[in-house]
């Protein structure tokens, strides 16, 4: 692939994922959405006030359109797909969680390692979409 190819390949890939990421970003802002996404967080990191479920669905909502926008700029790139790998590290447990009651969240409870696999694919795509 010529280097017009890959910088081609690597906008495509940044624009899919600025999408992805702002379009779940601002989900989280829904209010329905927002409820699930706060049931979603397992019970040993709730807290009260700032660090309330729904307060840290509203946080990782800001965290994913930054994240999604700061892509897609060249001079927040690498920030932007570092701050993305971390913020997926840190969301992984209610999707863990999620995944152990089924019963609880029906289709988004994604089982363990699927879930897994994809988490680590994505990373992937936004070490990708990073460099």
């Amino acid at each position: 692939m010529t280097d017009a190819g890959f910088e081609i390949a690597g906008w495509t890939l940044r624009i899919l994922l600025a999408l992805v990421f702002v379009g779940m970003g601002v989900t989280h802002f829904r209010p329905g959405p927002a409820r699930v996404m706060a049931k979603l967080i397992p019970p040993g990191l709730r807290g009260t006030g700032l660090l309330s479920p729904l307060s840290l669905v509203y946080f990782t909502g800001v965290c994913e359109i930054a994240g999604g926008i700061g892509l897609l700029i060249p001079q927040t790139r690498f920030a932007a797909m570092a701050a993305l790998v971390v913020f997926l590290v840190a969301v992984f447990p209610a999707n863990a969680y999620a995944s152990q009651h089924r019963e609880r969240f029906g289709a988004i409870a994604i089982p363990f390692w699927p879930r897994y696999a994809a988490q680590l694919v994505l990373i992937l795509l936004v070490v990708l979409a990073g460099i």
